[in-house]
């Protein structure tokens, strides 16, 4: 009797694409013990252009750079289930697939990630084993600093077109530059480079990685470079991009089988939440790198959504109001507005 194929899931192979994949791989051996679950790891064009800028919006990046390989696996059964950050996940989808899943969201907010002022005058001062040349002249920031108190003229690294939006909107005196690589290489970058002042991250991201923020801002977890601080920004600070902190499944359209898998591994709630952003996302004709943000909550039978854009010269928000099942027309509404 021939052995059942186990069902693949499909990953990248950053450490944070793993750790969610690893995530649903669990759930789904926990809902579905008698099946077999095995992840296949794929490289996308995204991770083969490290260098290139994320920044540019004409024709320099496709669409899709880290979602396109992993959907030609699920289009020629060479995977049944394929996870993605969300906001990774362009709005339309190729032909034969849907987004079938998203597991219950992490924390949607950003994170601002600095040096330690005192950390490092200590260092310096003391020139320690784990001091490197160069960091006596690095410079640091006061715990629990704020968007608004960072001093005139600090760098901010960020590869994201809505992070340096926003934080240009509210302090056209900060410097933004680009920068790249997984969150650990980041931080490093932060941590050795007087260049650099700062860098933001998603919260969620951190958390699937299982690096904590202390009530005194200090990071810990895995290969977190010493003398680090967090300041988590809140939403109002800076609305997040869409579908951010959510994990997305995609599946073949007309496979049942993967679809019910799907059932067990939805929720509610953030499905229908994502399903308003990236409404907003697809009316306003943008791609994850877009300069927008979005952000639905659910609350009783309504879901209540805010968004910003930042396509045009001046800074455009707008928010709304409508019962759970309309979500798409709420998206779709806000987008108007805006444009």
């Amino acid at each position: 009797m021939p052995v059942e194929r186990p069902i693949i899931i499909a990953t990248r192979g950053s450490a944070l694409a793993l750790a969610q994949a690893n995530f649903i791989a669990e759930q789904c051996r926990k809902n579905f013990p008698r099946l077999r679950f095995e992840l296949k790891i794929i490289k996308t064009t995204g991770d083969k252009l490290q260098k290139a800028s994320m920044a540019k919006t004409e024709g320099g990046l496709p669409k899709g750079l880290f979602t396109k390989e992993l959907e030609v696996a699920l289009l020629k059964n060479q995977a049944d289930l394929a996870v993605h950050s969300l906001k990774d996940l362009p709005t339309e989808v190729p032909a034969g697939l849907i987004l079938a899943a998203t597991p219950k969201r992490e924390n949607v907010r950003d994170v601002l990630i600095y040096r330690d002022a005192k950390y490092y005058a200590q260092l310096a001062e003391k020139k320690s084993d784990e001091w490197i040349p160069g960091q006596s002249a690095l410079k640091g920031l006061a715990p629990h600093v704020t968007l608004m108190e960072l001093p005139a003229g600090t760098v901010v690294g960020t590869s994201s077109t809505r992070r340096k939006m926003t934080l240009l909107a509210a302090r056209p005196d900060l410097t933004i530059v680009e920068i790249r690589g997984n969150v650990t290489t980041r931080m490093q970058k932060v941590a050795e480079r007087g260049e650099l002042d700062a860098t933001i991250l998603a919260l969620a991201g951190l958390t699937r990685l299982n690096f904590v923020i202390k009530p005194d801002g200090k990071i810990l977890g895995d290969a977190v470079p010493e003398g680090l601080l967090a300041t988590i920004l809140d939403v109002d600070v800076m609305l997040p991009c869409v579908g951010q902190g959510a994990i997305g499944i995609e599946i073949r359209a007309d496979d049942e089988r993967i679809a019910k898998i799907c059932e067990r591994l939805n929720h509610f709630n953030t499905f229908h939440c994502v399903t308003a952003e990236r409404a907003f996302l697809r009316a306003m004709g943008g791609g994850c790198q877009s300069p927008v943000g979005a952000y639905a909550e659910i609350a009783g039978d309504k879901i209540f959504m805010r968004a910003v854009s930042f396509r045009d010269e001046h800074v455009k928000r707008g928010e709304g109001k409508r019962p759970v099942a309309e979500a798409v027309p709420l998206g779709e509404q806000i987008a108007a507005e805006l444009k």
